[in-house]
């Protein structure tokens, strides 16, 4: 493994990772304030969000990406509830998903077209997928100290782009984590503070971005255009100067049947 990766679940234990999750939480709750029933789907590295909506009413399954960012980690979900799983295979039904929350997720693969394609098939038609991704803006995508400076950023079109591609509109987005990934934290009330005063003053800056996407029912499926099969046509020698057309009887001169000239 790689001296410079930093796992998911090693930053999360830290004290920096604690706070960046409760920042995160807040943010990931006001998109989805209230329990939404059925099944909700993490990609990625979600244990630190996904007890927000697991309940009597919701389940919550987490599938952690086979990378090194996101693969080593102790189960830590409920039993039969956590998985590990690759871009292109997931162990699930088609439409079997109500919600979907992806954190570390994209941005750790290469093969970023191949998993929204997985993730969009196990959505249901009604489905809302929450995705978190490093902002290429802000300060995070470029620190190594966590796993939001692993990977590829991206920009608000950029990841809207991808979106689209796998035919998924985006319908919100926000920025989040303005306290600085380096140096002292300061504790949650100064970190608080400058979340606030980010939030407000530079919107754009954020070390995340938040979106909240649905599946676009207007969109085209995959890549290739079907073949366009013209059909076959039958010609036939059209008579402009027929007789029965013209009405011009038997009087009516016949091309080339005209008297010869004399010089």
């Amino acid at each position: 493994m790689q001296e410079n990766t930093r796992i998911a679940s090693q930053f999360y234990a830290s004290p920096r990772g604690r706070l960046a999750a409760t920042h995160l939480r807040r943010h990931l709750s006001s998109f989805w304030p209230d329990a939404p029933g059925g099944r909700v789907l993490g990609v990625g590295y979600t244990v630190p969000y996904l007890s927000l909506w697991d309940n009597d009413i919701t389940t919550c399954v987490s599938a952690r990406l086979d990378t090194l960012v996101t693969r080593p980690a102790q189960a830590e979900g409920p039993t039969g509830r956590e998985c590990v799983v690759a871009e292109g295979r997931f162990p699930f039904d088609d439409l079997f998903f109500d919600r979907v929350v992806m954190v570390h997720a994209l941005e750790v693969t290469d093969a970023r077209n191949v998993l929204l394609r997985q993730v969009w098939k196990v959505m249901k038609d009604d489905a809302r997928l929450l995705l978190v991704v490093p902002n290429r803006s802000g300060m995070w995508a470029h620190a190594d100290t966590s796993p939001f400076g692993q990977g590829t950023p991206f920009s608000h079109r950029q990841i809207t782009r991808a979106l689209a591609t796998a035919c998924l509109r985006v319908e919100r987005h926000e920025n989040a984590l303005y306290f600085p990934p380096v140096g002292p934290t300061g504790g949650r009330r100064w970190s608080g503070m400058l979340e606030r005063a980010g939030t407000r003053v530079l919107p754009y800056l954020g070390g995340v971005c938040v979106i909240e996407a649905v599946k676009d029912a207007y969109a085209p499926v995959g890549n290739a255009t079907a073949p366009i099969r013209m059909p076959a046509l039958r010609l036939r020698r059209a008579d402009a100067f027929s007789r029965s057309s013209t009405g011009a009887g038997k009087n009516a001169p016949r091309h080339g049947g005209g008297p010869a000239l004399r010089s």
